[in-house]
């Protein structure tokens, strides 16, 4: 016979779970919360992200701000120590490579505008300057030479041969520019002794100037130890060019063309007939020598 107790348990045993109605049921989405809705804890999460997300941008718009301040405070030191400061201004010339130039009469005619900042110092002009006032300048560099300095660097024109005229003598290069004239001859320079009559066919085709680059190409072009030894350059037409050396030696030059070939024939000739006294290379390819 079972007790009271065994009855309970098979009761509830038999007995089926009680059905929630809908009303009874939580809502989906959470606790309170409307179907779809977001809890108030998970919007205030979100709006946090947000502001962090935001935060990291403004240091960075800081950054470069400050950037650009530097760099143009950088900007304007620079430019005054440059321009507006007195520590880097040209206070001196330094003159190099002069021979018969002095180095006085280059910083004159440079005008260099001592006291002025030195990054402002025209350096072409300069240049410019000199090459216009001292006609004896072949080529020049000029130059900063921080932090106080400018460099002129001369190359002066070397006379080939001189022209005398009225008493005085005019120095003439290589390429036949008359670029100074002397009271005094220079040492061991030939004199060219124009003697072409003026009716003659060769000046009055070529003209006296173009004569006397022909003669001055021909004195360019001789070997250095027979220019020291050549006395006068004799242009008689554009195609007769006759040197006279000391000792009474001649050479037959010919036109001012073909200088190096000729230069080489007259070398080697000399070398091979010491004793003869008259040279002609006016052929290079088959060059003469005569006397005793």
């Amino acid at each position: 016979m079972a007790g009271p107790t065994t009855a309970r348990r098979g009761d509830e045993r038999n007995r089926k779970p009680e059905r929630k109605s809908p009303a009874s049921r939580p809502p989906k989405g959470g606790k309170g919360g409307k179907k779809g809705g977001k809890p108030k804890s998970a919007g205030k999460a979100g709006a946090r992200t947000g502001l962090r997300r935001l935060l990291p941008r403004r240091p960075r718009r800081t950054r470069l701000i400050l950037w650009a301040l530097a760099l143009a405070l950088a900007g304007a030191g620079a430019g005054w120590v440059l321009y507006g400061s007195g520590w880097l201004r040209a206070t001196r010339v330094d003159v190099d490579g002069v021979e018969v130039l002095t180095a006085a009469e280059v910083r004159e005619a440079a005008a260099v505008p001592l006291g002025d900042p030195l990054v402002s110092v025209d350096t072409d002009a300069i240049e410019e300057r000199l090459r216009e006032r001292l006609p004896r300048i072949e080529s020049v560099d000029v130059s900063r030479d921080w932090p106080h300095g400018v460099a002129v660097e001369v190359t002066e024109r070397q006379p080939r041969a001189i022209v005398e005229k009225d008493g005085k003598f005019v120095e003439i290069d290589g390429s036949g520019v008359r670029f100074a004239t002397v009271d005094r001859p220079p040492a061991k320079v030939p004199r060219l002794a124009m003697e072409a009559p003026a009716d003659a066919p060769s000046t009055r085709r070529f003209g006296r100037p173009r004569l006397e680059r022909e003669g001055v190409r021909a004195a360019a072009a001789l070997p250095a130890d027979v220019r020291r030894d050549t006395r006068v350059i004799r242009v008689r037409s554009y195609d007769s060019i006759i040197m006279e050396l000391t000792g009474g030696r001649t050479v037959v030059w010919g036109s001012g063309e073909r200088g190096e070939a000729k230069a080489r024939s007259l070398t080697a000739l000399m070398k091979a007939a010491r004793g003869a006294d008259h040279f002609d290379v006016s052929a290079p390819g088959a060059p003469a020598a005569s006397g005793s």
